[in-house]
């Protein structure tokens, strides 16, 4: 038996069905949880893996225009691009 770290309900779950580093979810609340102890069975909320990987593409929009902004920098002192 584990308890779900959001609505504290007792998730019944076989020890030997599970390895750290599964995910499951709450059937009260339908939390994410992943299992992060076998002895004892414990559960914490699993990381949003969507959220990150959407994070990443704006960070790697933002770093293109962070470039693209620098060489037009680079090209105006070099006289390349008269404004």
């Amino acid at each position: 038996m584990a308890i779900c770290p959001e609505c504290d309900a007792e998730i019944e779950v076989d020890e030997f069905d599970v390895d750290k580093g599964d995910e499951l979810s709450c059937p009260e609340c339908g939390s994410n949880l992943e299992v992060t102890s076998l002895s004892p069975l414990e559960l914490e909320v699993a990381p949003d893996d969507d959220d990150e990987e959407d994070d990443d593409v704006v960070d790697e929009d933002e770093d293109e225009a962070a470039d693209d902004e620098d060489e037009e920098d680079e090209e105006r002192e070099d006289g390349d691009i008269e404004e």
